[in-house]
């Protein structure tokens, strides 16, 4: 099928985060991307974060005339996490727009997931609840063969004037069945050069885990949940060697709800990081004193990425 694929963070949108000139990429949509790619999918990649508004979809819309049209928010963002109202209404527009096409419509964010109803009542066919990935594989696979939705788990639909929802799909627990995210279909160049101007760095995202164990009562879970599963650290330490090569990157943001709590996890990252003889600066968040109480090796890892986060977020204020 052919898909469009897309987000609704638009950094215009957000005068803080604009000024403050630190964009990533939508890491979560880029993984969508490798997925329906790699299921052999005619995926076109439309990220907006940069743009103006959302009338710039209406171009790729009109010329590309996809099957399905996909909101796909990056859940692995805290900004994207705390939806902002005008990109609420962003994603609204986008959706009709798509509708007046007729496509069909799929939106998985953490917004819609808390407020399934206002989505659909906007014109998306199905809010995904939830870990997307495979949901969203199985109802293309279904709308290419024709065939009905309804068993599909992770899904809400509004039939009848209700929002129905189907039963709730486990998360993910092997996460390096993913493909890598298709970094190729995304123009990196206006990332760096906004981090280059402000800051004389460029800094990319990567995420090691889904989820987190814990229940603070301010953090929005509604993606991920309380499960904790993570990419195994070959895994995560190959694809920077290979972003490194490709973008000449000297900092990342670990993006994870909570970074290396995986008993064993971070001697194992340090191991590969010295292996493949990686260089650069990092941020995270985590709970440092927990980790210092599980294992005192992982505690003296962990010190380095603590002490560089304290450096960067808090003493350069």
């Amino acid at each position: 099928m052919k898909v469009v694929l897309t987000h609704s963070y638009f950094l215009r949108f957000d005068p803080k985060q604009l000024k403050a000139g630190m964009p990533y990429p939508p890491l979560g949509t880029l993984l969508a991307a490798a997925v329906l790619r790699e299921l052999g999918h005619e995926v076109k990649l439309q990220d907006i974060q940069l743009a103006e508004g959302p009338e710039e979809i209406r171009t790729t819309l009109n010329n590309f005339k996809p099957d399905v049209f996909v909101i796909y928010d990056d859940g692995f963002n805290y900004l994207t996490k705390m939806c902002l109202t005008n990109m609420r209404e962003a994603s609204w527009k986008m959706q009709r727009w798509a509708k007046e096409l007729g496509c069909k419509v799929v939106v998985s964010s953490s917004d819609s997931t808390d407020h399934a109803e206002k989505y659909l009542e906007h014109g998306a066919d199905v809010v995904i609840i939830g870990e997307a990935e495979t949901t969203l594989s199985e109802l293309l696979e279904a709308w290419q063969n024709t065939t009905d939705i309804g068993g599909i788990k992770g899904t809400a639909r509004l039939i009848e004037g209700a929002v129905v929802k189907s039963p709730k799909r486990d998360v993910l627990k092997d996460l390096d069945q993913l493909p890598a995210p298709a970094w190729d279909m995304l123009d990196i160049t206006p990332y760096r050069n906004m981090w280059m101007e402000r800051h004389g760095y460029f800094s990319i995202n990567m995420v090691t885990t889904r989820g987190c164990p814990y229940k603070c009562n301010w953090c929005a879970k509604p993606i991920y949940g309380n499960r904790y599963n993570s990419h195994s650290a070959q895994r995560v330490v190959r694809q920077l060697k290979e972003l490194q090569r490709k973008y000449q990157f000297t900092h990342v943001w670990f993006a994870d709800d909570i970074f290396g709590l995986k008993p064993g996890w971070l001697s194992a990252f340090r191991h590969e990081i010295e292996r493949e003889n990686l260089n650069f600066k990092y941020k995270i968040q985590s709970r440092a004193d927990l980790l210092l109480e599980e294992n005192n090796i992982q505690g003296v890892v962990l010190n380095r990425f603590w002490t560089q986060w304290i450096r960067e977020r808090v003493l350069s204020k």
